[in-house]
């Protein structure tokens, strides 16, 4: 069964049914966990070793590459048609694909084709892709195995969601109902994506908030989203008495990090102006002037006029749906305007910083592994007849499989350059079978085929080269000097 946790009757609703028949919850995702456990399959890799990152990522990715479904290539594929300007905007056309399909195997869409957004309707040939994928690969079994994570995660975040939403529907005076004038707001926490992300994605009447994985609950974050949720019908509403006053966006043109999209759209700076007012309301009486201030250092122009006016809103009993005309014909030109004249825009973009996990302390080594790091130093030196005793010692004091493997490979290595190519093949090969880390056999693959070519067996080499090309995790120098090799063998074979 999949994580579940019940916030309020209003808060949080199920992405994988209709807004109207769920009580609120948050959730995770089985459709978004799938999509984005294929793109991580296929070489999505931002953030991956950031101390944020959750465990579950790379452990669900080392559990496919082993079940290697034959699907992967076509997925490759389709990435690489579909890549994106940065990371950012690569993770985030797959995140709003996954808001608007239905859970698999099925991957049909939510709304009708001709009202998706163009970011996920270029992603419409997915489907087919993903069902036989999710099958392929068993996700299912996957996703079930992943819900200890997904709940531990879940956890986390509740107090503090239900404190967000709780504190702006008590300032907005909003009811505490599952929809709010027919729309619902929707929170999915996701543990496969770049850590410290927040993608807030509003599509027809369904508001959406997807965080994945952070030290600290994005509060701030869902405080932001559900004030849109509560505030972007009213500006809609009164949108033509907003636009009356769109004069006062031209004064954010000159703001140099304000986002264009508001420098464009009034209505967009207007509620983003409201919202930046209301949070210095709800902060300690001493930081609120510092946080208007910033507001509208970064061309938040509006923001001054709604602190003010928020004050008087506090002193009445009217919720703010009724009392919201009342914030738009209070707003006086005059005034404004000598108060933006004033206004120095800031110099500098303010930047936010998640806070991330201290790196942990390095693993204490047993006394075999700080003989192999030895004897490795002394290989690097070619100190090899002592690195030779050590490398013997290790075999000697240890039965542990993957610490032979590295014993093998170094005394192979020390073959090879004593010119005993009939020894270093048979340590090699005692590397294989003992089970080395992936870029050691991809190092010791190619060793292989270099003794290949040079014994004159071209197959042998050809196959050992390519199986290197093979190894996902073979560092890029392990994977040139494969394909160099490649390249010298055809060269050979055809000729000058």
């Amino acid at each position: 069964m999949a994580a579940r946790f019940t916030l309020l009757s209003i808060l949080f609703v199920i992405l994988r049914a209709p807004a109207a028949a769920q009580n609120a919850q948050l959730d995770a995702s089985k459709v978004m966990f799938t999509v984005l456990a294929a793109i991580n399959a296929c070489g999505y890799d931002d953030g991956l070793e950031s101390s944020a990152a959750h465990p579950l990522r790379k452990a669900v990715r080392a559990e496919i590459a082993k079940r290697n479904p034959p699907s992967l290539a076509d997925l490759r594929d389709f990435m690489r048609q579909h890549r994106q300007q940065d990371a950012t905007w690569e993770l985030r056309q797959y995140i709003s694909y996954s808001l608007l399909v239905t859970d698999p195997p099925e991957f049909a869409w939510r709304i009708k084709e001709y009202q998706l957004p163009p970011d996920v309707a270029a992603l419409r040939d997915l489907g087919p892709i993903l069902a036989r994928f999710y099958q392929e690969a068993n996700i299912e079994d996957l996703w079930q195995r992943s819900q200890p994570a997904y709940e531990q995660f879940m956890q986390r975040y509740q107090e503090s969601s239900i404190k967000a939403v709780t504190e702006v529907s008590a300032y907005l005076r909003a009811p505490l109902t599952g929809t709010y004038m027919g729309r619902g707001f929707k929170v999915v926490v996701d543990l496969m994506g770049a850590p410290n992300q927040i993608h807030f994605r509003p599509y027809l009447d369904d508001y959406f908030l997807v965080v994945t994985h952070s030290v600290d609950p994005h509060f701030n974050d869902v405080r932001q989203a559900y004030m849109h949720y509560l505030l972007d019908p009213l500006v809609t509403k009164y949108g033509e008495k907003v636009d009356e006053k769109k004069a006062l966006g031209d004064y954010a043109q000159g703001a140099p990090f304000l986002p264009e999209h508001y420098k464009a759209d009034f209505l967009l700076l207007f509620t983003k102006s409201l919202i930046r007012a209301i949070e210095a309301r709800l902060a300690p009486p001493s930081k609120r002037q510092t946080m208007i201030d910033q507001a509208m250092g970064e061309g938040y122009v509006v923001t001054g006029h709604f602190s003010e006016q928020l004050i008087a809103y506090e002193k009445q009993e009217q919720a703010m749906r009724m009392y919201f005309p009342e914030l738009i014909s209070t707003i006086n030109f005059e005034k404004e305007g000598r108060r933006l004249d004033k206004l120095e825009f800031a110099s500098k973009r303010v930047e936010r910083k998640a806070r991330t996990l201290p790196p942990p302390p390095p693993p204490e080594l047993s006394a075999a592994e700080n003989l192999l790091n030895e004897a490795e130093d002394l290989y690097t030196r070619r100190d090899l007849d002592r690195a030779t005793d050590i490398y013997t010692r290790v075999l000697k004091e240890t039965q542990q499989n993957s610490l032979q493997a590295k014993a093998y490979y170094g005394l192979a290595r020390i073959s090879a350059l004593k010119r005993d190519p009939e020894t270093a093949v048979k340590l090699f090969e005692k590397a294989l079978e003992l089970g080395p880390p992936q870029n050691e056999k991809a190092w010791t693959l190619v060793y292989l085929g270099r003794l290949s070519m040079a014994a004159g067996e071209v197959p042998q080499a050809t196959q050992r080269f390519k199986d290197v090309l093979a190894i996902k995790e073979a560092s890029p120098k392990a994977r040139e000097a494969a394909q160099q090799s490649l390249v010298q063998i055809e060269q050979k074979r055809t000729g000058p």
